[in-house]
């Protein structure tokens, strides 16, 4: 049996790519590079992006074509091509930022949302450049905390990629699931869909140069933690508690998570959030309604850092349901605790530079 070029392609044209409802030759996805040898065939596949979900399904179904339409007998080799370039290599990603920090808390209900977003804001008012990467697929909460809820991020092709533009507001890069699914709807996914989600609102997203990308991690510990920690080069972590024994029991199970042989996270520090009550009226005065100094006593007896106290003061809570957070005025209360708390984060994360540098220049010489 001869082969030549049109009999393969008739046999191609009778499989149909399911994102366009095209055949593979109509929508011009076989590359100009057929090779005929005797029986044996070679060429390749082009899709638009590298992580295409129907690629091996193509590759099969493409075979499959070939032998059916032409002979079970010929020799098939299909490699495959892309328009868009890679992702990076996991580890790799966001080559330009220089500290990646994952804010994580052992429970929900203890504030990490509202202090992810000011810290943040006050990272961006103390001159730093500051993404920040709402990881909390099933209850995204940063739109509403920044009052971007109805903004829709686009793509832009850069470097031969299709890049979503992360927001921005308050001088912070913002990206969130919030912003590409139905707020009144539950997400209902599995695991392994949300990880996907996250690692293209991570790899596949025009960050650009930051000094410090935080990622708001999920409550407890889940598979969206390992996908972070896997996915990305962390700098460390920090861990939020309120005072109550509950939420410290917690909080240490959060940092056990972090500090295993398998993650291997450093921790930077815990931030004991609802550390007292503050009466606007009454600055001076502290009642310590849910328990005096927990978080603290938890970060002595682990030996890690307490990086702040953010006491609880009304504005927070009209600051986050309003999209204004607290940091934005330096001038009240919880504003002041914020700045701190960020310039307590510069200094720990300056430290452990320090601390890693010979490390790396160890690293650079072998």
């Amino acid at each position: 049996m001869t082969l030549y070029p049109n009999l393969i392609l008739d046999a191609l044209a009778t499989v149909r790519y399911p994102g366009s409802g095209k055949n593979l030759v109509e929508a011009e996805m076989v590359a100009d590079n057929l090779r005929i040898d005797g029986m044996t065939v070679s060429f390749s596949l082009i899709f638009e992006k590298p992580t295409d979900p129907f690629m091996k399904s193509m590759l099969k179904a493409a075979e499959t074509a070939i032998h059916t339409y032409v002979s079970p007998d010929v020799q098939v080799t299909i490699t495959t091509e892309s328009k868009q370039a890679s992702r990076p290599e996991v580890g790799k990603m966001l080559p330009q930022v220089k500290n990646i920090i994952g804010i994580s808390s052992g429970k929900g209900g203890v504030g990490k949302s509202t202090v992810s977003a000011n810290l943040a804001v006050a990272l961006a008012k103390l001159g730093y450049k500051v993404g920040l990467l709402d990881a909390d697929i099933f209850g995204p909460s940063m739109p509403k905390m920044f009052q971007v809820e109805d903004a829709r991020p686009y793509a832009e092709r850069i470097d031969g990629r299709d890049l979503i533009i992360p927001v921005e507001k308050y001088g912070v890069k913002l990206l969130s699931i919030g912003f590409f699914v139905d707020p009144d709807q539950a997400t209902l996914w599995r695991g392994g869909m949300a990880s996907n989600a996250l690692k293209q609102l991570i790899g596949d997203a025009s960050w650009g140069d930051l000094d410090y990308f935080l990622i708001d991690l999920p409550p407890g510990t889940s598979d969206i933690h390992l996908t972070v920690v896997q996915t990305l080069a962390m700098t460390g972590a920090i861990v939020v508690s309120t005072p109550q024994a509950v939420a410290l029991a917690d909080a240490r199970k959060g940092i056990n998570m972090f500090t295993n042989d398998k993650v291997n996270v450093p921790i930077l520090g815990l931030v004991e959030n609802m550390a007292w009550f503050t009466p606007a009226e009454l600055p001076e005065n502290k009642y310590y309604i849910f328990g005096k100094e927990g978080a603290k006593k938890l970060a002595e007896e682990m030996n890690v850092p307490l990086l702040g106290q953010i006491p609880i003061v009304q504005s927070i809570c009209e600051g986050g349901d309003n999209g204004t957070p607290v940091a934005l005025d330096e001038n009240t209360i919880t504003g002041r605790a914020f700045l701190s708390l960020a310039a307590s984060v510069v200094r720990q994360v300056d430290r452990r530079n320090v601390e890693m540098a010979p490390t790396k220049i160890v690293e650079m010489h072998k």
